[in-house]
């Protein structure tokens, strides 16, 4: 096992590796996964066994030849008696890495909605409850980190304990984006530093919104934007369709996070768009863009950036069947604003709804509309939501509700008709079905009307979706008005909340919503006893109610 052993081993290569095959005794293994040995590199590793081959007895008497005989031990090197286990073994001995250097590919399942992993596949994630939704994932070793991966977003600096009086609260800058309706989503302008998701259907105008808030942008402060599925040209195209000032506003087709943001450190933009997350990913990881994996790794570097630099960043996100924004919950989490947008198929009416914001009112609402040469702000979304008819038609009714700070007029239609089923519908667009099912309810004990045989039909104009308890008194006062066949009084509007008890429950900012229905000429308002103005509100009667049988006694009238 001298030198002459060595020259062979580097002219011949080790045996281990030559003679194990990617499918061998040990499973697949794969090719090139076998670890250099000691002997490999020092060329002390030589051909010869030293220690006698063994010989094992075949059926009948007859001997084999030696099992694990290598080219030294009469062993044919092409196939034949050589049996690779043994091989791995010898291996061993002589000081090389043997079976605990073997390569194994390890299988890990991870939930597409937190992002944890698991050695082994279950119904349900143990740590977010989730059903159905660990996915089959190869584990693979990482690359060496280019920034630490567990690093705060903050920055780098070490930590230190301090007292809250010590901290000095810093001015919070905000700039305008050029279109007034995300302004008031955001909460008064884009703050520096900050991190804002959007999310939509495919189509729904996510990009044609930031590139035009980008361009306006751009003309007051550095600007930089980062596709991962459009082409340049594509780009150029339409910013040159919707006649955009596209001279400052630089621009970089680019999927590798790590590449976007070395050449960002060098162009130091003051805010950033990605479009989107689901098509960046990160060199450190072998997973494919858009995993769970990748999605949160993008994220943590492009937050983590945003943070250090002060750079505001706008993320585009994807939305799943269900309309949930795509990839792990954590990506939520990470960001400072998240914002929907939404709008109905063939309307031309678009909303940006804030989820969360760590600047600004939650639930705001931005309107906006779709034209030929972009997305236009609407400043009086009441005059598009309500529909002057003509004449009174029975199962109308005006609802003020309010998005974030700004109260809104909406107009929700019922239809009740005679079912043909033994089951009878319940219909809800843009209401919650389950809590029309419990307010026909309350309306046939509190009120004495039953609707047992009937189809119930509701529909909030304009695609607008209401989530608050507010509108409870405008819906029973629609379904009765259709189940009447009767009109409400011309120029009626309404709010507050029905209890199960039968009760008109106050609302927040009660006087605000009678403000706004006498802004738009309505003369006589229904709201609960506790919301009734302090001062009288001028071209409006107020109609304070206690129970609902005291609104049905009312519209009797």
């Amino acid at each position: 096992m001298g030198g002459s052993g060595g020259d062979a081993h580097r002219r011949g290569g080790c045996r281990l590796r030559r003679r194990l095959s990617p499918r061998s005794a040990l499973g697949d293994t794969g090719a090139g996964s076998w670890p250099a040995c000691s002997p490999h590199r020092a060329g002390l590793h030589g051909y010869a066994d030293p220690r006698p081959a063994r010989v094992a007895p075949r059926p009948g008497g007859r001997r084999s030849a030696p099992v694990g005989a290598g080219p030294a031990g009469g062993g044919d090197r092409r196939g034949g008696q050589y049996h690779p286990l043994y091989a791995v073994l010898r291996h061993h001995r002589q000081g090389g890495a043997g079976l605990s250097g073997v390569s194994r590919t390890k299988t890990l399942y991870t939930c597409r909605e937190c992002g944890a992993s698991f050695p082994k596949w279950a119904g349900q994630c143990a740590d977010c409850g989730a059903w159905n939704t660990l996915e089959e994932g190869v584990a693979v070793a990482q690359k060496k980190a280019l920034a630490p991966r567990f690093a705060g977003y903050a920055g780098d600096a070490a930590a230190a304990i301090r007292s809250l009086a010590e901290v000095e609260p810093g001015h919070t800058r905000r700039s305008a984006t050029g279109l007034p309706e995300l302004d008031r989503v955001l909460g008064g302008g884009l703050v520096q530093g900050s991190v804002v998701l959007i999310g939509g259907d495919p189509g729904i105008g996510k990009s044609t919104l930031l590139i035009q808030a980008l361009a306006s942008l751009s003309e007051q402060m550095p600007a930089l934007y980062v596709s991962g599925e459009e082409s340049a040209e594509q780009i150029g195209m339409r910013a040159r369709r919707l006649d955009l000032p596209a001279e400052k506003l630089r621009l970089l087709t680019e999927t590798c996070v790590e590449h976007t943001l070395a050449l960002a450190v060098k162009e130091r933009p003051a805010v950033m768009v990605m479009d989107s997350i689901q098509t960046f990913y990160s060199e450190q990881l072998q997973s494919a863009p858009g995993s769970v994996a990748q999605v949160r790794e993008s994220a943590a570097q492009l937050v983590r950036f945003a943070k250090q630099t002060g750079t505001s960043l706008f993320l585009v996100g994807h939305v799943t069947k269900e309309g949930a924004l795509a990839g792990p919950r954590v990506l939520e989490h990470m960001v400072d604003t998240v914002l929907y947008f939404e709008g109905e198929a063939g309307s031309q009416i678009r909303l940006v709804r804030a989820i969360k914001n760590r600047f600004g009112a939650v639930n705001e609402l931005g309107v906006f509309a779709m034209t030929d040469k972009g997305l236009r702000e609407v400043s009086n979304p009441s005059a598009i939501f309500l529909s002057r008819h003509q004449q009174e038609v029975a199962g109308s009714a005006i609802l003020v509700t309010r998005e974030g700070t700004r109260p809104l007029l909406v107009e929700v239609q019922a239809l009740v008709d005679q079912s043909p089923l033994g089951n009878p519908r319940r219909v809800a667009l843009g209401l919650e079905q389950n809590r029309l099912a419990m307010l026909l309810a309350v309306l046939h004990r509190h009120g004495g009307i039953g609707m047992f045989d009937q189809d119930v039909f509701l529909n909030v104009v304009g695609g607008v979706r209401v989530t608050e308890t507010a509108a409870d008194l405008p819906v029973l006062l629609s379904v009765l008005s259709s189940f009447r066949d009767r009109p409400l009084p011309q120029g009626l509007a309404a709010f507050g909340e029905v209890g199960l008890a039968g009760e008109i429950r106050p609302v927040p900012s009660g006087e605000d919503r009678v403000r706004e229905a006498a802004k738009h000429g309505f003369s006589r308002i229904l709201l609960p006893e506790a919301n009734r103005p302090r001062k009288a509100v001028k071209g409006i009667e107020v109609v304070p109610v206690r129970r609902l049988s005291e609104a049905l006694d009312i519209l009797g009238q």
